[in-house]
């Protein structure tokens, strides 16, 4: 039987047991922190700026139609953020576009009254029917001609 002599060299030290390492250990599952409560209901008057919106829109032909036309987009604009915000969780946010949408809407709604009165009395009062009736006349005689 052969044996085989050791490796030239220094002896090698006696190995140390292994020491025992646990297995990793998974991390906890992710918790997301509780939802904070609004502190009450915010509003986002959408409705209201839509129907001011297409009120003036009545009233276009008048300068004071076309003002509240750009206030009731932008009082659109600002209402539509309002649910995105309290979403993500920003109330503050919320309230502030809520606060704004209203302001517009008050100002949409103004411009509006504005002009329906402003046509009314155009129509009524202030012979604007005649001059209507009139002009529709002289289409007619040149229709004719």
């Amino acid at each position: 039987m052969s044996t085989i002599p050791p490796p030239p060299g220094p002896p090698l030290p006696p190995s140390e047991p292994p020491v025992y390492t646990p297995p990793p250990q998974e991390p906890p599952p992710y918790v997301p922190p509780p939802q904070v409560a609004a502190p009450g209901p915010i509003p986002n008057h959408l409705v209201w700026a839509i129907v001011a919106t297409v009120f003036n829109l009545c009233g276009v032909c008048v300068c004071l139609g076309i003002v509240g036309i750009i206030t009731g987009i932008v009082a659109i604009v600002f209402a539509a953020k309002v649910n995105g915000l309290l979403a993500a969780g920003d109330f503050d946010g919320a309230a502030r576009a809520s606060n704004t949408a209203k302001i517009l809407c008050w100002v949409t709604t103004g411009f509006a009254a504005a002009g329906i009165l402003w046509i009314a009395y155009s129509f009524t009062l202030g012979g604007g029917m005649a001059e209507f009736n009139s002009a529709m006349e002289q289409y007619k005689s040149q229709l004719h001609q």
